[in-house]
């Protein structure tokens, strides 16, 4: 029998998790809805600000700007990725996102399959950058 439940998320009711950089929001995901197959989310980056260079063994991960600019560095090459486009990063690829813009970014992304378990999913190769500084 096909599972028909349905579930929607704001990113209101999701508390971001910073331990990375940027703010990262999982909306759909094995906790927030149950999914087994993946899950997706929403990141806010600052001018200026990062997500630390990781890469996942087990997942393919899509990623679509939906406001601002960033660069995602794929194995140490940059690809500027604008509002309105999609990149695709294969499972094994570092990668580090970065806000290289004027303007805060959002980043949906989207990761599938799921790791046998999730602390297999996501490797660090690199240390969260600290958040942005105010100006003063």
């Amino acid at each position: 029998m096909t599972d028909t439940t349905t579930a929607r998320v704001s990113v209101h009711d999701v508390p971001a998790d910073r331990r990375r950089g940027g703010e990262l929001r999982v909306l759909l995901g094995p906790k927030t809805v149950g999914s087994t197959s993946g899950f997706m989310g929403v990141a806010t980056l600052a001018p200026g600000e990062r997500i630390a260079e990781h890469y996942h063994p087990y997942s393919e991960e899509f990623l679509y700007v939906a406001r601002g600019a960033i660069t995602v560095d794929l194995d140490d090459t940059p690809v500027p990725v604008a509002a309105g486009e999609a990149l695709y990063v294969p499972k094994d690829v570092r990668h580090r996102l970065r806000n290289t813009g004027d303007e805060p970014a959002e980043v949906v992304f989207h990761l599938g399959p799921l790791a046998p378990r999730p602390e297999l999913g996501h490797v660090d190769t690199e240390s969260a950058a600290p958040p942005p500084r105010e100006p003063s």
